[in-house]
């Protein structure tokens, strides 16, 4: 019995802290130290219980496996929430094949902002668009744009920080 409660306390705990490690990255890339930082005090505990349980029992090989399953597990489970959490904002660039200003103009009355460009590739003139979105709008936006161009080129980045500009809302879903 000891030792099954052992094996969960192990696996709970290095899913827990790992996942605090994803969100404490999350964080820290988006300029928010401060709360990186609370997180990652948690987190480190946490990993010191994980770690001193199987380090005072490595005559039992099994509390290494599941310190490695729950590491593997945490990884897998941070990223959903990762994605659930989607904090910041993102850069999209799309090139249409199609004509780029009509785009532009869908886009903008569903309430995205759109910066646009000429440019030349090699089928000829395309237009470039970049918008400024919230990660969280990213499912939403992409749906809308593959509903008005299926076969748009996208490219997304992460955006760490965003300094004047102008925001439109955007309209109800």
């Amino acid at each position: 019995m000891q030792s099954a409660l052992t094996c969960l306390l192990i696996f709970f705990s290095r899913i827990f802290d790992v996942s605090l490690g994803t969100l404490r990255i999350i964080y820290l890339t988006r300029g928010q130290r401060k709360l990186a930082a609370i997180i990652g005090f948690v987190e480190v505990m946490i990993y010191v219980v994980a770690l001193s349980v199987v380090i005072n029992n490595l005559d039992r090989p099994l509390n290494i496996l599941i310190y490695g399953l729950g590491f593997a597990c945490g990884n897998y489970i941070g990223s959903f929430i990762e994605e659930k959490v989607a904090v910041g904002y993102v850069n999209v660039q799309v090139i249409s094949k199609k004509d780029g200003g009509e785009l532009e103009h869908s886009l903008r009355e569903l309430g995205f902002g759109v910066t646009s460009m000429d440019c030349y590739g090699k089928d000829g003139p395309h237009r470039i668009l970049h918008i400024l979105i919230k990660r969280k709008t990213l499912p939403f936006f992409l749906d809308k744009l593959r509903q008005l161009d299926s076969e748009a080129f996208i490219s997304i980045i992460d955006t760490r920080k965003i300094m004047g500009g102008y925001f439109t809302r955007m309209k109800a879903k």
